[in-house]
């Protein structure tokens, strides 16, 4: 079940919890569809954090983002908390696995639901063949993480330009979304006259997929694609120009 925004008016855990299940599942049936048009418009290929469950489950998403060549990084085999999956080793193998069931190749990246990483989790992506992580928000810029048995890159990812925060949690504007991405656009576009720099954009289809905010999330895309010398790469294309440096 997906996080309870909308609050009971009675309080308590409803199950079913309608009103919170309807709102996600319209971004899968009707928001990611509109996302789709606008990434299509502006040709950039995303990067889907994708539970190994909903592969099945919602295969048409799945299938759309396979045929545009996005890439897919695991992001848990169902949405919760690694904190509370039974045995994470078999979580993160079930995940790969079904990501190369369907690709035909395992993934290079991963990134926790809600971050929620536990003590092991980098040292079983290196065992597990990963090759980079997201959930380290701590730089602009790619860096290297100690593990037990070898290093994994740390790809930065975004607690700021993300929809979660900006609208369920901060209960901001849509038009929030827009500003706040091209802030830290102009921000990072004039620190990489130094050395290049990662900006994360976050999008759930539920969210900026909503009717009323879609056009700041297109109209954010068009603004940075004004620019020269910016590039729009999927993770594993940042991680092998990293790797070169």
């Amino acid at each position: 079940m997906p996080r309870t925004v909308l609050t009971p008016p009675a309080g308590g855990a409803p199950m079913p919890d309608i009103p919170n299940w309807a709102w996600h599942e319209y971004g899968n049936r009707v928001g990611l569809w509109r996302m789709l048009d606008v990434l299509d418009h502006f040709q950039i290929r995303a990067v889907l954090a994708i539970n190994g469950s909903a592969i099945t489950r919602y295969e048409p998403i799945a299938r759309a983002a396979h045929d545009r060549g996005w890439e897919f990084i695991g992001h848990g085999f169902t949405q919760q908390s690694m904190q509370k999956v039974a045995d994470e080793r078999d979580d993160i193998r079930r995940t790969a696995s079904a990501i190369a069931a369907f690709t035909g190749r395992p993934p290079r990246g991963w990134l926790c639901p809600g971050l929620t990483e536990t003590w092991e989790t980098p040292d079983l992506l290196v065992e597990e063949g990963f090759d980079y992580v997201c959930d380290w928000v701590l730089d602009d810029r790619p860096v290297w993480l100690k593990t037990r048995t070898g290093p994994i890159v740390n790809l930065p990812y975004t607690q700021e330009c993300n929809d979660v925060a900006m609208m369920l949690i901060q209960h901001h504007k849509a038009s929030e979304y827009y500003d706040r991405a091209i802030d830290q656009f102009d921000q990072l576009y004039a620190d990489s006259a130094q050395s290049a720099r990662i900006m994360a954009l976050v999008v759930h289809p539920y969210i900026m997929g909503a009717p009323h905010r879609l056009r700041y999330f297109r109209d954010a895309l068009a603004r940075i694609r004004e620019h020269s010398n910016v590039l729009f790469w999927t993770g594993e294309e940042i991680l092998d120009w990293f790797l070169t440096q």
